[in-house]
């Protein structure tokens, strides 16, 4: 929405705030102020339906008929869009059908930058052909993999031997410890070494929420929901109040040609 590719996503960069919720931090590398063009576009299910085939729900009408504004069903909420009563006639199952998605994805960013994190770096970075908005996805799989493996998947005996696997190696996942097909299928879809085929390159942020690995996420709440895990308030000890204190007298130690005074914690150095 924004317009920004981060390009640099990393543990180091991934904040927990005091409700448990997670922020970026750290946008040095980051390409901004990128064209972004917000539209809503229905869900395949919408042109299929005859009553539903003269309504458009777009910001830029052309993106309805662009292949590459096709929509899958929510995840989240159902607004109101059509009549009461044919509200109540629908199960619920069929409710998601057709709602509108809003995309909007710097998908025409383009740099030739060479940013990043080695182990995080997009195979199309390493080869100087230019890069847009996929480059968050991969480095977004390759933060997935961390998270679950508890390394990433490229990484090798130097930097110069994880910019070849990268580029080269094929992902493997390793033996243990054990995880689910769906987030295997999410870091599989997210590390394809092709930008045009990777996870996230068409409807961005939409797409990769449909995902299912994140079933179950009510997106349109995700603010208001309670984290899994929220850190523990720790109370800060009050300083200790100034004042004079007793201290065992202070022996003396000639170093060359620096007197050492031991003076309890510290060491106070007097040169001459």
């Amino acid at each position: 929405m924004l317009g920004v590719v981060y390009r640099d996503l990393k543990p180091e960069n991934v904040l927990v705030r005091d409700d448990g919720h997670i922020m970026l931090s750290d946008f040095d590398l980051s390409l901004q102020q990128c064209a972004v063009s917000p539209t809503l576009v229905r869900a395949p299910a919408c042109d299929s339906d005859p009553r539903r085939a003269g309504g458009a729900f777009c910001v830029r009408p052309s993106a309805c008929m662009e292949p590459s504004a096709a929509c899958v069903q929510p995840a989240c909420f159902m607004p109101r869009l059509f009549g009461q009563r044919s509200m109540r006639r629908r199960q619920g199952s069929e409710l998601g059908q057709g709602v509108p998605e809003l995309v909007a994805e710097p998908t025409a960013a383009r740099s030739m930058s060479f940013v990043g994190t080695h182990e995080y770096l997009a195979p199309e970075i390493i080869k100087g052909e230019g890069h847009g908005s996929a480059v968050d996805w991969w480095t977004l799989g390759v933060f997935l993999h961390e998270l679950l493996y508890g390394r990433t998947p490229f990484k090798g005996s130097g930097n110069r031997a994880t910019l070849f696997n990268v580029v080269d190696q094929q992902l493997r996942f390793p033996e243990s410890p054990s995880t689910s097909y769906a987030a295997r299928d999410l870091v599989r879809g997210l590390l394809v070494k092709e930008p045009q085929q990777r996870l996230g390159v068409k409807r961005g942020a939409a797409e990769i929420k449909q995902h299912p690995f994140f079933e179950g996420v009510n997106w349109a709440l995700i603010r208001c929901s309670t984290p899994p895990e929220v850190p523990k308030h720790v109370e800060a000890e009050p300083p200790a109040k100034c004042g004079p204190t007793h201290q065992p007298p202070a022996s003396k130690t000639v170093i060359g040609a620096a007197e050492v005074k031991s003076g309890g914690k510290f060491l106070d150095f007097e040169f001459f």
